[in-house]
């Protein structure tokens, strides 16, 4: 089984977009003062303007105020970069092992446990109301958004009508366009504090505007359905009450590493029993890659360890150890990984290939124990 790269956006989720459009945060690209990706940021387009203007006049015939329009579409503009992501989104593969060692890292498993410690009152609460896990809870929190440090920036109406006027997916983004719009006349959050992914995913949950629509709730009591807040106690709750209403079934697991067959998403690695909740949790995102991230990170952030069963090592005959130490060392041969986490993405891949040509090797990018062999 791989996995493409729309999964891998914000925190960890598939950018199916059912209900979030989040995943695992990627690099940055350069970026102005502002702090966003300079393709993230407006420039002008006429045809951008001119399918604006007729969309207002949709909208207005599906309810939306003038004063509306005019607030939620002061300062925003056509943005390139949402349109570039939406079409590369497949560029690079991922295995399961590659998955799962990026959702439940020792370092998201850290924050996960910290940031269950912080809220646990909030989320034992949401327990008892919903039925959904505490821990299931706090992990897709942690895999859409890394526990609200990455909830995204992009203004939502900037990214959704992008998307819209693009007319690869125009149906499905006009949508969520819309019920962006139906969230601001609501009053629920103003247009400035409406961002979110380049897929205007939003919030610590990353719901898109839709899925908002129909799940979010204001658990604080404050009249407003506060996703955004510093104070995820609304989001949380919005994702316990998303995944009720799905068919989640009070104290039944999400499923388990299974030593007798089951569920076995990459061959010659683990397998897992799953249960009817993992179902539920793929109607989040629908993903059996994210359903057992979520369920592991899960088990994780509640104590359990690391998964028992090893995976094979991959196309090139490379484990998890061997390419943690082709990172490492090609770090200290002065060639950049960025990390030695045993997932070779993009930039491991760029120090290959920089490594390959310092010694006048094909520029391939592609590890081999012959090149981890090489670099002592």
């Amino acid at each position: 089984m791989h996995i493409s790269r729309r999964f891998f956006g914000l925190g960890l989720g598939a950018l199916s977009l059912t209900a979030c459009g989040g995943g695992l945060t990627s690099g940055p690209s350069a970026t102005t003062s502002g702090g966003l990706p300079a393709d993230l940021r407006p420039v002008p387009n006429a045809g951008y303007d001119t399918w604006v203007a007729s969309f207002r006049t949709r909208a207005a015939g599906q309810g939306i105020s003038q004063a509306t329009l005019d607030a939620a579409f002061r300062g925003t503009g056509y943005l390139p970069g949402c349109i570039k992501r939406d079409r590369n989104q497949t560029e690079f593969k991922r295995s399961l092992e590659d998955y799962l060692a990026i959702a439940a890292s020792d370092e998201r498993v850290a924050k996960g446990r910290a940031a269950f410690a912080r809220h646990s009152g909030t989320l034992q609460t949401l327990e008892g109301r919903y039925g959904v896990d505490a821990e299931i809870i706090c992990a897709i929190w942690g895999l859409e958004s890394q526990f609200g440090e990455r909830k995204g920036d992009v203004p939502v109406i900037s990214a959704t009508s992008t998307l819209a006027y693009d007319g690869r997916r125009g149906a499905f983004f006009e949508k969520q366009l819309v019920a962006a719009l139906k969230i601001l006349q609501n009053g629920d959050i103003t247009p400035a504090r409406m961002t979110g992914s380049w897929a205007g995913a939003m919030g610590h949950t990353q719901f898109i505007p839709t899925s908002y629509q129909a799940f979010a709730v204001d658990f604080t009591g404050d009249g407003r359905r506060d996703i955004w807040s510093a104070d995820p106690t609304d989001a949380l709750a919005s994702t316990a009450a998303y995944l009720q209403r799905n068919g989640w079934q009070r104290g039944v697991s999400w499923g388990r590493e299974s030593t007798s067959g089951g569920l076995q998403p990459q061959p010659g690695g683990p397998r897992f029993a799953t249960t009817g909740n993992f179902r539920v949790i793929k109607r989040y995102n629908n993903s059996d890659a994210y359903a057992i991230g979520v369920g592991h990170l899960a088990d994780r952030i509640g104590g359990a360890g690391p998964l028992r069963a090893s995976f094979p090592p991959d196309a090139n005959g490379l484990t998890k150890d061997d390419r943690v130490a082709l990172q490492q060392r090609l770090t200290r041969a002065g060639f950049d990984t960025g990390g030695a986490d045993g997932v070779l993405g993009p930039k491991s891949e760029a120090a290959i290939r920089a490594y390959q040509a310092s010694r006048g090797l094909p520029a391939t990018g592609t590890p081999s124990q012959e090149l981890l062999r090489s670099l002592g």
